[in-house]
């Protein structure tokens, strides 16, 4: 059986660093299944991330030993923008994401490096902003939004790539309440729709929507007992 993200005996040690930071990492994530991974700061989240996304290996160098398999496909084996079609991150800050003038052109950065049609990137756009809720503000300056907004434009910028695992690397960690509540109700619809959600998290209280939790401590990956 093929999964859309399958981790088998992950080891990843930093360039210049003489401790492996995750180790001996095993876990299978399921169709229309949201995952979330906690932890606490420091103890190598946003690399398992840049693990699962393809960019440790092909961006960030070090110790890279072990297998991430996409549907079944090595990521050492694929080139990362065939991955970002198939995995996409959003990251804690927006900011770091956003860097076109409109909502509109941020969206279609995307689909226009796949060099799709402008029919398809219009459509790719409007179902990213359809699904985020954010169609009303297609011509928006990203800069004028809230911290929640930006949030939502970054993970519709995602969208447009069409990727069957979306990775939120403690994306609620920096906006409020109702913007939490927003980006929540998404992630249910995403799974609703058949992607697969993985929420790296720090924050207990975000993990009501979690169908399974699993925390990493000491490099480690188990079953999450209730406190970290």
């Amino acid at each position: 059986m093929m999964y859309p993200i399958e981790i088998k005996n992950l080891y990843y040690r930093h360039k210049g660093k003489d401790i492996n930071l995750l180790k001996d990492i095993n876990f299978k994530v399921n169709t229309k299944e949201i995952l979330a991974i906690v932890g606490l700061s420091g103890c190598g989240k946003s690399t398992l991330c840049y693990c699962l996304s393809g960019v440790i290996p092909h961006v960030y160098k070090g110790s890279f030993n072990g297998e991430v398999l996409i549907n079944g496909k090595k990521t050492t084996n694929m080139k990362l923008s065939n991955i970002s079609t198939r995995v996409g991150i959003v990251f804690q800050n927006p900011d770091m994401q956003l860097f076109m003038p409109t909502v509109e052109d941020e969206i279609a950065f995307g689909p226009e490096n796949l060099c799709l049609s402008k029919e398809r990137i219009s459509k790719r756009i409007d179902y990213a902003l359809e699904k985020v809720g954010m169609k009303k503000h297609r011509y928006s300056n990203p800069n004028n939004l809230s911290g929640g907004e930006k949030q939502l434009i970054a993970l519709a910028s995602v969208l447009s790539l069409k990727p069957r695992v979306i990775i939120f690397d403690e994306t609620m960690a920096q906006i409020d309440d109702k913007g939490k509540k927003r980006i929540k109700s998404v992630i249910k619809g995403l799974k609703e729709e058949g992607k697969s959600v993985i929420m790296v998290e720090h924050d207990l209280e975000n993990l009501d929507i979690a169908d399974r939790v699993l925390h990493l401590h000491d490099g480690k990956l188990k079953k999450f007992s209730g406190k970290l």
